[in-house]
């Protein structure tokens, strides 16, 4: 199975024809003031013209209200909402019947014990979102461009489609995936030369380089197998 790649983020007309000519399997918009990645409802429309079906479009929220997320699905017509906040399993469950488009739950990660709802969330939701667990002085929630120990989540897959994300960049994806051995990233800070500023060149560069880590990371574990 081929690499999901998810660039997040996304603010610009070029940085997201970047990512849609480099293969971006999904693209993410942001929907949350406290951002410097934070987008408007009419640039989330022009954006969105854009995409025209050549990746899933995915509006990402911070606990966000039923009229803002009536309002984000109305200018995006996203694919599917990515909630990033403290949503519990029964909102997120809400969240899903309401608008009707999968769901993907952020779950910010530090310790083995982050995972005890996990399951109630797999339940409640379509895709598990691994993030580094923010700061505690932290005004953002996400881990803010840190990665965390991968070695955390090996084989711990909830039993829905899960993606790794949180520091992830050109530099240590190939790590990340031969730790991980996850179907799906989402890189977003690691592709930029500013908070919130897009840098083509990295969104290029990520892309290639996971798609040829993942290659190589699922290649040695077929060769390795009795």
């Amino acid at each position: 199975m081929s690499l999901i790649v998810k660039i997040c983020g996304l603010s610009t007309p070029e940085a997201l024809d970047v990512a849609l000519d480099a293969g971006a399997d999904m693209v993410g918009f942001v929907f949350f003031p406290a951002s410097p990645r934070n987008l408007s409802l009419d640039a989330a429309r022009l954006l969105g013209a854009r995409v025209k079906g050549r990746a899933k479009k995915v509006a990402l929220s911070v606990d966000a209200g039923d009229d803002m997320l009536t309002s984000i699905v109305a200018a995006l017509s996203p694919d599917l909402l990515q909630l990033h906040g403290k949503e519990s399993p029964e909102r997120v469950s809400d969240i899903k019947a309401r608008f009707n488009l999968p769901i993907i739950k952020a779950l910010a990660i530090e310790e083995k014990g982050d995972f005890s709802q996990m399951k109630n969330f797999a339940a409640a939701g379509d895709w598990i979102l691994f993030d580094a667990k923010a700061p505690a002085d932290a005004t953002r929630p996400g881990g803010l461009g840190r990665p965390f120990d991968w070695r955390l989540i090996r084989g711990a897959i909830p039993g829905v489609p899960v993606m790794l994300s949180g520091g992830l960049n050109a530099e240590n994806i190939e790590e990340a995936l031969r730790i991980t051995l996850l179907p799906a990233v989402d890189v977003s800070s690691g592709v930029e030369n500013a908070p919130g500023r897009k840098d083509t060149g990295k969104i290029r560069e990520f892309i290639r380089i996971a798609r040829e880590a993942h290659f190589r990371a699922t290649s040695d574990r077929v060769v390795s197998d009795p």
